[in-house]
């Protein structure tokens, strides 16, 4: 048996993405007010109009109903609407509206209530790290950090089911998290929880993510502190309490900001197919780590994420002991640091153990580990961890985990995982 205590970026990466199922979705009546009053503020600026003479004015773009600053606003010289360019059959496509990081700005500062603002920064639509906000902002009460950021989803996918979905407790530590679908069919999550899932510093995170059904994807980020991190907790709460989020993340003029991302072009058709890296699915991680457990383990818990990763929680008349598993493919690039000093088996896997504190904030937890790498150019891993607690984000309820190194071992090398590649 090998004992170490190299880091595993594998792992940190996975516990940072993992997310459960999401609650029944219910009406959302704050919303319809929400979008009563952008539809009003919409109203009011078309019926402005641009003012000459070196006073800026406000219209409408008549593509979309997008918003946008007449080219000789000070505030808003740099966001334009490209000329239409000619398509190769001959149709001139759409101008193109640019959502500068000002506008971003802005449009957030007249969304938040009455405060002052500091360390302030932005991206526009146009920027290749797509558009997003930050602001330090004090309402009296104490500085808070406040972050916003644009994207598209494809509507339906795992990537828009996940940010709907409120996280395990068993996995992640939070408060609250609520998950609605609202009245025009977008869905709108509300968590609160913290920036560190061991804990180990007060810092609070509350996020609101809206996605909608035609797959724009807004998010709002705040803490109780000026900076996401390495920063000293300035207040008890961030300043937004849910409801406020809510109006926030759900007004109408973000939408228009995921509308002025360029899209990307598509590959011309002559171009090869790209190589996917495969991915397992969850549900049959879980059911395979099911069927490989001894008889004498009743299981009283299951949960995990769509693909990759999975646990249990069983019990064996001695106390609940959480057991997880993560199956990947594409790993064969870390092989060197991960598996070095391990043991190389005849088959070509590579496989180490490791045995030593958890990583959440349990006290006296434990976490026995064994990991495992096929060989090929795949690069399939299964790493599997026992613990001494049913919930590593709570102290140890047990001595030692109810599998052994060696019960570890057999799952992690059984053939039944060529199952689920």
């Amino acid at each position: 048996m090998l004992e170490t205590d190299r880091p595993d970026p594998f792992e940190d990466r996975l516990s940072a993405a993992l997310r459960d199922a999401g609650d029944e979705f219910q009406a959302d009546r704050t919303a319809l007010v929400s979008a009563g009053r952008v539809r009003g503020r919409r109203a009011l600026l078309r019926r402005r109009t641009a003012v000459v003479g070196g006073v800026a004015g406000v219209a409408l773009a008549g593509v979309g109903g997008v918003l946008v600053l007449p080219a000789d606003d000070p505030a808003g010289r740099d966001r334009t609407s490209a000329a239409p360019a000619d398509t190769p059959n001959g149709t001139a496509t759409a101008a193109a509206t640019v959502v500068t990081g000002d506008d971003l700005l802005r449009e957030l500062k007249g969304l938040l209530p009455r405060g002052t603002y500091g360390e302030e920064w932005a991206r526009g639509s146009d920027h290749q790290l797509g558009p997003a906000a930050h602001l330090v902002y004090d309402d009296g009460a104490g500085a808070a950090a406040i972050g916003m950021g644009f994207a598209r989803v494809e509507p339906g996918s795992a990537q828009a089911r996940q940010l709907a979905a409120c996280p395990d407790h068993n996995v992640t530590p939070y408060d609250d998290c609520t998950s609605d679908r609202l009245p025009d069919g977008s869905t709108l999550r509300l968590y609160q929880g913290y920036e560190y899932p061991d804990l180990r510093v007060d810092t609070k995170l509350w996020t609101a993510d809206l996605v909608t059904a035609e797959g724009q994807h807004v998010s709002v980020s705040e803490w109780n502190s000026p900076a996401e991190k390495d920063a000293p907790v300035s207040r008890d709460t961030p300043p937004l309490p849910p409801e406020r989020l809510r109006t926030l993340v759900t007004a109408g003029v973000w939408r228009e900001v995921v509308d002025a991302i360029p899209k990307s072009p598509k590959p011309p058709r002559s171009a090869a197919p790209r190589t996917e890296r495969p991915e397992v699915s969850g549900k049959s991680v879980g059911d395979t780590l099911a069927a490989l457990l001894p008889d004498k383990l009743d299981v009283v818990a299951r949960g995990g994420q769509e693909s990759e990763y999975a646990y249990v929680v069983v019990d064996d008349g001695r106390g609940r002991s959480l057991v997880q598993i993560n199956v990947q493919y594409g790993m064969a690039d870390g092989a060197g640091q991960l598996y070095a000093g391990g043991e190389i088996l005849p088959d070509g896997t590579r496989l180490v153990t490791r045995q030593g504190p958890g990583e959440k904030a349990g006290s006296g937890v434990v976490m026995w580990t064994v990991d495992t790498l096929r060989p090929g150019p795949e690069g399939f891993r299964v790493v599997i961890s026992a613990f001494n607690t049913g919930d590593q984000n709570k102290d140890a309820t047990r001595d030692a985990p109810a599998l052994s190194m060696e019960q570890l071992r057999k799952i992690a090398l059984s053939g039944a995982w060529d199952g689920v590649r």
